[in-house]
């Protein structure tokens, strides 16, 4: 089991946990939560002994093996099938000291060891490493391409499987959804609920934490808690707390009034003074309470449109995608009018995107007729706009820019609403987080007062309570949504209908993500039987298919050297970061006598983000216009 006695856990100088005791027991699955900077990583690093609790304990078992996902993925030469079995170490031991027993023809040795591979299904191995694979998204002949061939995200998700295969006593997983898509998600969310080993999960989707946890930590005031039940027991647990929390505050706040009152009265009176006295004491006696404290800092809504047009925006046979040459959606036609509340479904690279591109005019649509309402105002969400924001401008600088009526202060009592508080809103763009990012974009889209919502996974990055306020948001919005989500409480709770893109084609589905998941395990099938009959019904033309690739490769060569370049920097500076950020970890630098140096570690720290930031976001242009040539 894993045991934090008085557990307190800092970072520099910021207390994150302090004097917290829990046990975690083994094959218990739990839910990590908290708002965001609270600890949740650090005491992640804690379990991985790579950070040292500052006081108390935090013990586990010695023998336990643990699972993590690794955050960076060098470009490697081998297959995407082999990168995931790497993941099981054991059975690479095995199978190197296997191959050193032949190559010295030790029959008994090869023997002891062909055993002890059997005894950890090894021989499945690769059954097993393919089928997490098809769960996360990859193609049967993407099993074979190498690691290097893969953009960011896709890596990001060779990174679970191999975490997932791993055969761990305690899986670590922090926000394991971020770069999935709901098909995705909802096969994770039931190989999770099979697993049989310890597994505590960082997560900021509900309707995740709820399906596959059976506990909560919660971390909040410094305080670390652990609560039975899954997340909505949790909220309804701490709902009750924090009422009586409240209650017992309010009843002291009226006895400490009525003690002082009479304190301040009655001291200066002989006749009265012992009365006083025994008072004070009384007053110095009474608990330490706190007034009731509730994370969420968001409370925001959509404004109003100032008109409403009937219809919005429609299409109608229309053809999407990147020229006639890579059509993603054919004879595609939907009509969006004053509450329309559509979800995007289909399988990743189905064109979801494209749709909501097409309906932005983002993209030019190659044939058929777009409509779209004169005075109709689109927010648009969306990966490309948080890479569009000015990296050395402020919060505040972004709202004045898009709204010049307003001065400083309105401003910051706006952004004050999206979480932005204090120094918070004149930070530049280059130091945030992805959800302070996040968060800004959809301030800035509350500004233009827009009839029509595309929304292309707005949720990631952002904490629980941002994506409830998002969520109720969303509920009073009088004009038309178009959502792409892999949350599915987000989904649930503010779209009435459903549209599916598969094959080329969009479509109503008649039916909600429980009758979704049943099309894609149909579909599944139905794709694995075409694909046998394929296979031994069709013949090939090799010659022409080698011409095919050889073209694409003269044509995605540059892009993927620029790209390839980006991302050697990018790991340099990453590796820089870390540096300076293990520097920033250290105590001692925040002595008076170190000033200059943490100053300018501090400065390092917010160059390097930046620079960072931009290259990411040229080399996920550079990889969209590869995947755009290569679809």
């Amino acid at each position: 089991m894993i045991t934090a006695i008085e557990l307190s856990l800092d970072r520099g100088v910021k207390n994150l946990i302090k004097s917290s005791s829990f046990t975690i027991h083994p094959n218990h699955k739990v839910g990590l939560v908290g708002a965001n900077g609270c600890g949740k990583s650090s005491l992640f690093a804690a379990l991985l002994g790579q950070l040292q609790p500052d006081a108390g304990e935090l013990t586990m078992p010695s023998s336990w093996k643990i699972a993590t996902v690794k955050q960076e993925t060098p470009a490697l030469d081998i297959s995407a099938l082999d990168y995931v079995i790497d993941g099981d170490k054991e059975f690479r031991q095995l199978e190197h000291a296997l191959a050193q027993a032949r190559s010295q023809n030790n029959g008994n040795e090869e023997a002891i060891i062909l055993n002890k591979i059997d005894a950890i299904h090894g021989y499945s191995l690769p059954a097993r490493a393919g089928e997490l694979l098809h769960g996360l998204g990859f193609l049967q002949e993407q099993l074979s391409s190498p690691v290097k061939d893969f953009s960011g995200g896709w890596r990001m998700r060779l990174n679970l499987a191999q975490a997932l295969i791993s055969r761990a006593d305690l899986m670590l997983l922090d926000e394991p959804t971020n770069h999935l898509d709901l098909d995705a998600v909802i096969w994770l969310q039931r190989w999770l609920k099979r697993y049989t080993g310890t597994l505590v999960l960082i997560s900021h989707d509900r309707d995740f934490l709820d399906d596959v946890i059976g506990q909560i930590l919660h971390i909040e005031q410094q305080q670390a808690k652990l609560y039975s039940g899954n997340y909505s027991s949790f909220e309804r647990q701490r709902a009750e707390q924090l009422a009586q929390q409240d209650a017992q505050f309010q009843k002291q706040q009226k006895e400490v009034a009525h003690l002082t009152a009479f304190v301040d009265r009655f001291r200066a009176k002989a006749s009265k003074a012992k009365q006083a006295q025994s008072r004070l004491k009384r007053l110095q006696k009474l608990p330490d309470l706190a007034p009731a404290h509730v994370d969420s800092q968001f409370t925001f809504q959509f404004e109003q449109p100032e008109h409403m047009p009937y219809p919005l925006l429609s299409l109608d046979q229309v053809d999407c995608g990147y020229g006639q040459d890579s059509k993603i959606l054919t004879q595609a036609s939907i009509t969006l009018v004053p509450g329309s509340r559509i979800g995007l479904l289909g399988r990743n690279g189905a064109g979801k995107s494209t749709l909501i591109k097409s309906l932005a005019g983002d993209i030019d649509i190659l044939s058929g007729e777009r409509y779209c309402a004169q005075e109709l105002t689109i927010g648009y969400f969306s990966q490309h706009q948080l890479e569009q924001l000015h990296l050395s401008s402020s919060a505040i600088e972004h709202i004045i820019r898009a709204k010049p009526s307003y001065g400083e202060l309105q401003a910051r009592n706006f952004l004050g609403r999206f979480g932005f508080s204090g120094d918070q809103a004149l930070s530049a763009i280059n130091t945030m987080s992805g959800g302070e990012k996040t968060r800004l974009v959809l301030a800035l889209i509350v500004l233009e007062k827009p009839q029509l919502l595309l929304l292309d996974e707005p949720t990631n990055h952002l904490d629980l309570e941002m994506r409830q306020a998002l969520v109720l948001a969303l509920q009073e919005f009088s004009g038309a949504i178009i959502l792409i989500a892999h949350d599915r409480y987000l989904l649930e709770s503010c779209v009435d209908e459903f549209y599916i893109v598969a094959n080329g084609k969009i479509a109503e589905f008649d039916g909600d993500i429980d009758d979704y998941q049943q099309w894609l395990n149909d579909d599944k099938k139905l794709v694995t039987k075409a694909n046998k009959t394929e296979s031994s019904t069709a013949s090939i033309d090799k010659k022409q298919l080698r011409q095919q690739q050889a073209n694409l490769r003269q044509k995605t060569a540059p892009l993927r050297k620029q790209a390839n370049q980006l991302e050697q920097q990018i790991s340099q500076w990453q590796q820089q970061l870390t540096t300076v950020e293990e520097q920033l970890a250290d105590t001692e630098l925040y002595q008076a006598e170190n000033k200059a140096k943490l100053t300018e570690c501090i400065q390092s720290q917010a160059k390097l983000k930046g620079d960072i930031e931009e290259a990411e976001s040229q080399w996920l242009e550079l990889e969209e216009q590869i995947e755009n040539i290569t679809v």
